[in-house]
């Protein structure tokens, strides 16, 4: 029996996906775990595992296809042998029973008979008539833009199938007036006639960064709290940690000022835990596992991997972690358990030379520090002016759940920390 291979929800925030490139062809053997196509996500590139065994009878979306919602068939599995069906039908709006189509050459009621046809291909089917169309027709039509109405279909019962759409698809492009000939404006932005300018398609993932992006400034409001933190100690201690590493083998680690800061916020949380929440309406939902998000850039955007209960990992082992989630966050070969979930953020800038920056909040998490880079400025201890290396941090809180004595008591304990850094072996 046939079974339909569906666009799967990668992620909790997940409502459509880009399908970028099938690694199975139309008559491949599918053996089940096998990856058979890659797909964009809000958060990254995902491969697809079938879940059953057989071949890959038929692909109903193409390479490249766009705003796929989720659930929708991709492809058709079937048994080795078993013959192929149509593609699944999609719900009709229209009630009424299925009708022949027109007649070749007839004329569209309303039409004037003398009128010549706006294209060469056959005449349209009548108006308030059903257009029977595949759905991977109708999607290809709608990406080049073709207007169903307007081609007649080669399939069976005149149903208009893939090669009809790609043959319309082929033709010469209709002479156009010089004013449609003009790249479109970007969709809400005012761009002057005379402007040189290109437009880039937004990749799923920007898109969904855009909107949540959006949600969380719009709907979240955030307090800021910034304190300057001197690195000295905690840089002097990593030098050590790192000497005393064997130089290869299973032991040996490289332990980053980075791994040092999400341990040292991991401790934080655990002696301010009012900041490990979020905001839930008529409740506050505390919680009891402290799950670090840090953001990785990546080409197209930036992704949270976490560090699962940081607080109580050890330093070398936050290092192995942390390089491993990094690496397979560039390389779009997270897992989603990888990715979903985290009940705190960080924002590290400080290897770009950023001096000081706020960061938006990542809901549904309360907080997000952002991390600035350790610069050599001037101190004042016991009335002497000395030099030390001295980082800027700002706490973002959704001031909902977090008061701002609350984020200020969490921004001194994490400053302290980091100063006097030997709790961070301990």
């Amino acid at each position: 029996m046939s079974t339909n291979i569906l666009m799967p929800a990668l992620s909790p925030t997940m409502t459509e996906g880009k399908l970028l490139r099938w690694l199975k062809k139309e008559g491949e053997a599918v053996s089940a775990g096998d990856v058979v196509a890659e797909i964009e996500t809000d958060k990254a590139t995902m491969e697809v595992e079938a879940v059953d065994e057989g071949v890959l009878g038929r692909i109903l979306v193409d390479e490249g296809a766009e705003a796929i919602k989720v659930n929708t068939p991709i492809a058709i599995l079937v048994a080795e042998g078993e013959a192929v069906p149509e593609a699944p039908a999609t719900p009709a709006a229209d009630p009424t029973p299925a009708k022949a189509p027109t007649t070749a050459g007839a004329p569209a009621p309303g039409a004037p008979a003398s009128a010549p046809p706006a294209t060469p291909t056959p005449a349209a089917p009548a108006k308030g008539k059903r257009i029977f169309a595949s759905p991977l027709a109708r999607r290809i039509a709608g990406q080049k833009g073709i207007d169903l109405s307007t081609l007649r279909g080669s399939g069976p019962n005149g149903r208009i199938v893939r090669r009809d759409v790609e043959q319309a698809a082929a033709r010469p492009a209709a002479p156009q007036a010089t004013a449609a000939a003009q790249p479109p404006a970007a969709q809400g932005v005012a761009i002057a006639a005379d402007t040189p300018h290109h437009t880039v398609a937004n990749s799923t993932m920007r898109k969904v960064i855009a909107r949540r992006l959006t949600e969380a400034k719009s709907t979240i409001p955030h307090f800021y709290v910034e304190m300057d933190v001197e690195l000295d100690a905690l840089l002097a201690l990593r030098s050590q940690l790192n000497a005393a590493s064997p130089a290869e083998g299973a032991g040996a680690y490289k332990i980053s000022v980075n791994d040092m800061l999400i341990k040292a916020a991991a401790i934080t949380l655990r002696r301010v835990p009012d900041v490990n929440v979020s905001f839930a309406g008529d409740m506050t939902v505390h919680y009891d596992n402290i799950d670090i998000s840090m953001a990785v850039s990546i080409p197209d955007g930036l992704i949270t991997p976490i560090v699962r209960q940081a607080d109580l990992k050890s330093l070398g082992q936050i290092s192995t972690e942390t390089r491993g989630l990094i690496k397979r966050a560039r390389g779009g070969k997270l897992k989603p358990q990888e990715f979903q979930g985290g009940t705190f953020s960080i924002s590290n800038m400080g290897m770009m030379g950023v001096k000081a920056f706020s960061a938006i909040i990542n809901p549904p998490q309360a907080a997000i520090l952002a991390i600035a880079a350790g610069e050599a400025r001037p101190v004042v201890r016991e009335g002497e002016i000395r030099v030390a290396t001295v980082m800027t941090v700002t706490l973002s809180v959704d001031h909902r759940v977090v008061d701002g004595a609350l984020a200020a008591q969490w921004v001194s304990v994490f400053r302290s920390v980091v100063e006097n850094p030997l709790s961070l072996v301990v």
